[in-house]
């Protein structure tokens, strides 16, 4: 049997698709699996910031009509960067285990300090706000392109420093390359961030139970609710991020921002895990949601 899997052409993408592909030959060394790379719309217009091209969508609609006509049978993708409406004939079939979640700094190669006179290259607007918050006297601006386009562009000169997911860094064997590590509570995830999707035509769900955990599964549920709830997408500077404590409660923080003033705030619920299933993880977040807005509406 053959499977032919879907992905992006950046390094990152490859190498994320080959630790799917690499289980599937563990668990089924008769299948006869190939890595098809596909360039996509995000990745071709690069002189745009995303929330002038079409948002998070343009990374995966041409993934997803290879899906939906036959000439792929799986896509991996960074959840943070999936569409929050899951199309059902080509739903998520298994999460990953998640990668460590958190963003970070990074300096320009040889660097032994941040140079902030120089701006800091960061592509998304929930990293820039918060950070803004964090540092003050600091000077962000956009910046497209793979994680490796960007470091070049980093170690040329052209910024101080970057913000980026320690996942994509971690999974490239780039760690070296980080300088800071930002906690949760200091710049709050991206949903979904540090967890792979594969995608696919459900009859191959069973095929790709071996790809899937039950906790991210549910945390993604959680986070994505959240964003979804708050209409936030990849120009939003919505955030959630949940985590498993003491054993099954859930802990889930997120990012509220209010388009009218320019503020946002976080918060977060702590609350015990019945069923894990996708109905209880998506009520977690929209309720969430429900409270922060009610919130910032009653002030």
């Amino acid at each position: 049997m053959k499977i032919r899997i879907g992905t992006r052409e950046s390094r990152l993408a490859v190498v994320q698709t080959e630790l799917a592909a690499e289980r599937l030959r563990q668990v089924y060394p008769e299948l006869e699996l190939e890595i098809v790379p596909m360039k996509t719309t995000g990745d071709r217009i690069l002189h745009k910031t995303l929330d002038k091209i079409g948002g998070k969508g343009l990374f995966v609609k041409e993934l997803d009509m290879a899906l939906l006509e036959g000439r792929i049978d799986l896509a991996v993708h960074s959840l943070k960067d999936m569409p929050m409406e899951e199309n059902p004939e080509i739903p998520v079939l298994a999460y990953s285990a998640r990668e460590d979640v958190r963003d970070v700094l990074v300096l320009p190669k040889g660097a032994g300090h941040w140079d902030r006179t120089l701006p800091v290259g960061c592509s998304s607007f929930r990293r820039r706000i918060q950070l803004e918050a964090l540092e003050t006297g600091i000077r962000v601006v956009s910046i497209r392109g793979n994680v490796l386009t960007r470091l070049e562009k980093l170690d040329a000169g052209q910024y101080g420093a970057l913000v980026l997911a320690a996942a994509g860094l971690k999974r490239l064997n780039l760690e070296e390359r980080i300088f800071r590590y930002f906690e949760p509570e200091e710049i709050l995830p991206a949903a979904g961030q540090g967890i792979l999707a594969v995608q696919g035509r459900p009859e191959l769900a069973s095929l790709c139970r071996c790809l899937d955990h039950k906790k991210e599964r549910f945390l993604a549920g959680c986070e994505r609710a959240f964003v979804r709830e708050l209409n936030g997408g990849c120009s939003s500077p919505v955030a959630a991020h949940g985590r498993i404590v003491r054993g099954e409660r859930l802990n889930l923080r997120g990012l509220y921002y209010e388009e009218e003033t320019g503020r946002y705030q976080t918060g977060g619920r702590e609350l015990s895990i019945r069923s894990w299933g996708k109905e209880e993880a998506e009520e977690a977040g929209r309720s969430l949601a429900d409270e922060m807005r009610s919130a910032a509406g009653s002030r």
